[in-house]
């Protein structure tokens, strides 16, 4: 049991992990600590605006000239933070720090500016006279330093999360230009690996057609060793760029439909849909008709042996749309997005590489695109090819 919880341990705790939490920890204790300083702020800025309201009691009553010098320091020491003192009947009576630029511009400004400071903190009172009892009230505001500590940690976050998106997107497109040369370098290695069974088996077939009586065995071997050519063909263009060639679309399709009708069952309905047969589209021949493959292999599984495959092709001012539809089991809502995952499949037998594969060819040689049209499960599916002009 140990071992297997030290497995764990070691899986989940892995360095993306302890960097997540390292930056989470940063990031928090920041903010704890900004959110430290903002209180300590605000606490010296009341106690400020209560000293700017006790030296204003001082100049007013004292008569004494070093007093009345003292509070008028700490009074003309005030110059951040935004006050405005009212009556009892929240008639404004003096204020202090408020944007001169914007009372020039707009009379009902301090009385925006009140209500603003209102919300913000409580008043502080400030005592004018006892008999008659006369109290004023001063209202205050965050000064510039404070608001800055206080949206800090927004800011902070925001930055954070920025760093974090970026450093995603990074990884993500090197993860990406990984998987691409991984990709590249299987299919150029598969390519040349099969080079050399094929010249040797195009020269056994030469030898043969020397002996008479042949010809049956020499067709069915020429047959397959073509097959196996245009495999090699296709790997071989899968890992460099291949050239694009004007290419007739119906008889491409025909071809295809016609190779697989060949290896399904009597059960099996293949029908081909395409208004005008003229359609021509930008391709590379051999690895479209790789994905055709793959689609119509596919269509086959999902039909179990039985049912109908449509092929059908309409096109429009910038685009041709080619979609294969069939009459199987269909893809359930949670793996619809699965399909075009590399190693995902629901057969019993094969590496889950086609789909994967053929999205790669279409979106990656032939920008243009692969998707899912439509799905429901007991009744079919319906893959669409996209090749933009």
């Amino acid at each position: 049991m140990a071992p297997i919880l030290v497995v764990m341990l070691q899986r989940f705790l892995n360095w993306r992990f302890v960097v997540l939490i390292i930056a989470t920890a940063i990031v928090c204790g920041t903010i704890f600590y900004t959110r430290y300083l903002a209180r300590k702020i605000e606490k010296e800025e009341r106690q400020r605006v209560e000293e700017w309201v006790q030296s204003s009691q001082v100049m007013q009553q004292s008569q004494e000239s070093y007093s009345i010098t003292l509070a008028n320091m700490i009074s003309v020491n005030n110059e951040d933070i935004p006050l405005i003192a009212t009556d009892e009947k929240d008639s404004i009576i003096d204020s202090r720090n408020i944007d001169t630029k914007k009372l020039a511009a707009d009379p009902g400004y301090l009385k925006k500016k009140f209500s603003d400071l209102k919300s913000q903190n409580p008043p502080i009172p400030w005592p004018i006279s006892d008999t008659p009892k006369i109290t004023y009230y001063v209202y205050y505001g965050n000064s510039p330093l404070l608001t800055e500590v206080q949206y800090y940690p927004v800011v902070q976050l925001l930055v954070v999360a920025l760093f974090i998106v970026l450093i995603v997107s990074l990884i993500t497109t090197q993860s990406k230009s990984t998987q691409n040369q991984v990709w590249a370098g299987m299919a150029k290695e598969t390519a040349h690996q099969m080079g050399t069974p094929l010249t040797s088996l195009q020269g056994w077939m030469e030898m043969l057609r020397e002996i008479p009586g042949n010809e049956p065995i020499i067709e069915d071997i020429e047959k397959d060793v073509f097959r196996l050519k245009l495999v090699s063909d296709r790997f071989g263009k899968i890992g460099s760029t291949p050239q694009l060639e004007t290419t007739m679309l119906k008889p491409l399709i025909e071809d295809m439909v016609v190779y697989m009708k060949r290896r399904a069952s009597g059960k099996v309905q293949f029908q081909i849909k395409q208004d005008n047969d003229d359609i021509e589209v930008l391709i590379s021949p051999t690895l479209f008709n790789w994905v055709l493959e793959n689609l119509l292999k596919n269509a086959l599984d999902a039909m179990e042996g039985a049912g109908k495959i449509t092929v059908s092709v309409t096109q429009q001012a910038s685009s041709v749309f080619i979609d294969v539809t069939d009459t199987g089991k269909g893809i359930s809502t949670a793996n619809i997005k699965k399909v075009f995952k590399p190693g995902f499949t629901t057969k019993k037998r094969g590496w889950g590489l086609g789909l994967s594969l053929s999205k790669r060819i279409m979106e990656q040689y032939h920008r243009g695109e692969l998707f899912v049209k439509t799905s429901e499960p007991g009744k079919g599916t319906t893959f669409r090819i996209v090749i933009h002009r």
